[in-house]
């Protein structure tokens, strides 16, 4: 095709085809074959919560909790590095100062310091007399916080993800702070019982010496605590709490399953431990076969069966009064993991659909005097060449959706301004095109060559000013968030799109006309 050759025009007709595949379901209504089709990759485009409507949550992770918890296990290792060496102390309650012991003996206190300053790195050493406190440097206090909103973000996300929801927005805000936003999702109240649990759970043996109100009256034997009972069929039969040995016997952190089932026609939970976990399950039960073994979920007993016989091969079930929503709540919190701090709920919202629909119709009213303006400018200015560019201009906007429906992206508000952006950006690159051929053509050269040397001439100058936006747009979405990176994404792949529609679809389309036509002079 004159200065277009054959296999770039068989390149732009496929791109142009794949492009409507992949962007038809986001206009063909629901049931139809492309919006089901499992082969195609590209559904329809997902709508942010500005768009769609759905549940907004702002969650604080309880920080001094996991400090007071690393200076509670910090306390245990001093404790038990001055026990092997026979040296009396007195124990103190970890707060969030430090970890805190009292040398009985004074002539032992160098002695106590030089051993409790190799116990773990990181940490300085204070306290006067016979006092110790041991506590982590600023460095190590911040690494510790950074690392436990890390790990409950992480958490969060398993969580959410295990609703079945698509595209939901988890970011930390500030110092120890979590957004959520999920689209779509119609019921808030689960999200927040979801994500208002730590989740911690761990196996301890009930101690039945004697019960939780004796122990009460009469003092707690060492080593134990009350916990309260949350199992529905024990308060009916008038168990409010239990007896229960401090010693963890199996952690949940050994857990790697959990999935709802169903046991004699109740709902339960049924759970697997990894490798280490089951042995120690295995073990444990084998060593105190006819006792009773406490589940702890959050410092309450969810179920206390009794051991009828060593279970091994690590797997089991937490039976209870469950509803069948109770256990697929229960199965899904254990699956993805228990969060390293407590979160408290300090906001919460639901979007209505209604405000997204207005945002979808405002934005789409935009979008569309958007286009007309534009394409209105093209033809007037340039003719049938302006045709030209308004076609690819529209293929673009094609090019955009079936991208997005691809890579699955969230599509928001002011993802919607990206897209009105590009649509007057996509038309740059055709007028430095044009007023470049417009030049050659005044300058004598002949109406192929003209073309040619306008889009062999202006290339440099479009690579140009498209990397550069396209430089800003990656700075956007990589250091922006929420709002700013839906922005970001749309005018990223509008900026590609629109080189490839600008330069290689226009190309095509003149060079089609030109071949059949064989004009003698060039109105532009």
């Amino acid at each position: 095709m004159l200065y277009f050759t054959k296999w770039k025009a068989a390149l732009v007709l496929l791109v142009c085809a794949l492009g409507v595949i992949y962007a038809a379901p986001n206009f063909l209504p629901k049931g139809t074959f492309a919006t089901d089709a499992s082969y195609l990759p590209g559904k329809q485009i997902n709508l942010g919560l500005d768009l769609r409507g759905g549940s907004h949550m702002l969650l604080e992770v309880d920080i001094n909790s996991v400090i007071r918890e690393r200076y509670e296990a910090l306390g245990d290792t001093i404790r038990s590095t001055l026990r092997e060496e026979r040296i009396r102390y007195r124990p103190r309650d970890a707060g969030l100062n430090g970890a805190e012991v009292t040398v009985v003996n004074a002539d032992e206190v160098e002695k106590a310091r030089d051993l409790i300053r190799n116990v773990e790195p990181d940490t300085v050493m204070s306290g006067e007399g016979n006092n110790i406190i041991v506590s982590y440097t600023d460095q190590a206090r911040k690494e510790l916080v950074d690392r436990a909103i890390s790990q409950s973000l992480e958490v969060v996300r398993r969580r959410v993800d295990e609703l079945g929801t698509t595209e939901p927005s988890i970011q930390r805000q500030g110092e120890d702070r979590i957004v959520v936003q999920v689209p779509g999702l119609d019921d808030p109240s689960r999200l927040r019982a979801i994500l208002g649990r730590t989740a911690k759970m761990n196996f301890h043996l009930v101690n039945e010496e004697k019960t939780a109100s004796e122990a009460r009256a009469t003092g707690l034997p060492p080593g134990t605590m009350i916990l309260p009972s949350a199992d529905a069929g024990d308060r009916a039969a008038g168990i409010n709490e239990y007896l229960i040995d401090r010693r963890v016997v199996v952690s949940g952190d050994n857990l790697v399953d959990s999935q709802p089932t169903f046991n004699e026609g109740r709902p339960v939970v049924s759970f697997r431990f990894d490798a280490a976990g089951g042995a120690r399950f295995g073990d444990m039960t084998s060593k105190n076969a006819g006792r009773r073994l406490a589940i702890i979920l959050d410092g309450e007993v969810i179920s206390a069966p009794r051991i009828n016989e060593p279970i091994l091969g690590g797997n089991g079930i937490i039976t209870g009064q469950f509803s069948v929503q109770e256990a697929n709540d229960l199965s899904l919190l254990l699956r993805a993991g228990a969060l390293p701090a407590p979160m408290q709920i300090l906001e919460e919202r639901s979007v209505g659909p209604g405000l997204g629909q207005d945002s979808v119709e405002a934005g789409e009213i935009a979008a569309i005097l958007g286009l007309i303006f534009v394409v209105a400018f093209m033809v007037i200015s340039y003719g049938r060449f302006g045709v030209y560019a308004d076609i690819a201009l529209l293929i673009n906007l094609i090019l955009v959706l079936a991208v997005m429906s691809v890579l699955q992206a969230t599509l928001t508000l002011p993802g919607i301004a990206g897209i009105v952006l590009t649509v007057g950006m996509a038309v740059d690159a055709n007028v430095l095109i044009f007023e470049r051929i417009r030049e050659e053509r005044n300058n004598g050269r002949t109406i192929i060559n003209a073309i040619d040397a306008g889009y062999r001439s202006a290339m440099s100058t479009i690579l140009d000013a498209n990397l550069t936006t396209l430089i800003a747009a990656l700075v956007l979405f990589s250091f922006g968030s929420g709002p700013i990176k839906g922005f970001a994404v749309t005018l990223a792949i509008g900026i590609v799109t629109s080189m490839f529609s600008a330069i290689w679809v226009t190309r095509l389309l003149i060079a089609v006309w030109v071949k059949r036509r064989r004009p003698t002079e060039l109105v532009i």
